[in-house]
């Protein structure tokens, strides 16, 4: 048989029955933003600014997330789904007064 790839990542499993429709969309896994281009790792799936991904077109990348479109629905991913981006002023102005 082929070989596990170590370095990709571990698969989720769902909790439920098959074809639930409740299961998540996508979920992001990696983005790689260069000169040159803009690769999101959606599902275990690279997929190009631009490209498809189960029926949705990626219509944009940034550092933290990318959107998805699906007909006239935009769906935003983001890569760390539970960290909220501050900036480095407010940071230090809720450290201030403490």
């Amino acid at each position: 048989g082929a070989l596990a790839d170590p370095t990709r990542p571990p698969t989720i499993m769902h909790s439920g029955t098959v074809g639930d429709a409740a299961q998540p969309s996508g979920r992001l896994q990696s983005i790689l933003i260069s000169a040159t281009r803009k690769l999101a790792v959606i599902d275990g799936v690279t997929v190009p600014l631009g490209g498809k991904v189960d029926g949705a077109t990626l219509v944009a990348i940034d550092e933290t997330e990318v959107k998805l479109k699906r007909g006239e629905v935009i769906e935003t991913l983001k890569l760390y789904p539970n960290i909220e981006r501050q900036s480095v002023e407010a940071a230090a102005n809720r450290k201030e007064s403490r």
